[in-house]
């Protein structure tokens, strides 16, 4: 179900967002999420319909960030923050076989993960400047302690790079998930097929 590399889109990225998707997706990415803070719902929708459309071919995942109803009309697979939807709700208003996913920032709040999560976003791991209000760094040994609290598989995220992955792989993340790594690169396509092959050698 979930693979070593998940690619979030950065509208402010100088690719175009749908354009992000697919790089990553050929590159081998397992799945991809929109995250857009701004833009309004049906602009996701149609995002994700076309995402949807081209990417399950290929058997890449289609996430879209906070946006319960969109993740609804479309059918895509959702994740979620702490301060965004209630899981149970979440899952609720989902399709039966989408995946849900949940940010996680401490080990605390592992505790309060309902049935029906289907893995965690744990971080963020390093610094990062995508997420402004993110919390404070976690590092590998965080992580660590978070992964062996999380009743479900845990995908690291936060600043990460190729030089993290052995240290996500011992922490015993499932896989990572990055943004400026693959959409800020010079090829995302190659960018994310590095990171892939780093995995897979680590």
């Amino acid at each position: 179900m979930i693979g070593p590399v998940y690619v979030v889109t950065d509208p402010a990225a100088p690719m175009p967002v749908a354009e992000q998707a697919m790089a990553a997706a050929r590159g081998g990415a397992w799945a991809v999420q929109i995250r857009d803070k701004s833009a309004p719902d049906d602009e996701i929708a149609r995002l994700a319909d076309m995402l949807l459309g081209a990417l399950a071919p290929m058997g890449v995942r289609v996430f879209v960030n906070d946006r319960a109803e969109v993740a609804r009309r479309t059918g895509a697979d959702l994740h979620i923050g702490q301060r965004d939807i209630d899981p149970l709700r979440a899952r609720a208003l989902i399709a039966s076989d989408a995946l849900l996913g949940l940010s996680i920032e401490t080990v605390a709040q592992c505790a309060a993960i309902p049935e029906g999560v289907d893995y965690i976003g744990a971080g963020p791991v390093r610094a990062t400047a995508t997420k402004p209000d993110a919390a404070p760094p976690t590092g590998p040994e965080g992580l660590a302690r978070i992964v062996a609290a999380s009743p479900v598989p845990t995908i690291a995220i936060g600043g990460l790079t190729l030089h993290d992955i052995a240290a996500l792989k011992q922490a015993g993340a499932l896989g990572l998930a990055v943004v400026s790594a693959v959409v800020r690169a010079t090829n995302p396509e190659e960018a994310t097929r590095a990171l892939v092959d780093a995995w897979r050698q680590a």
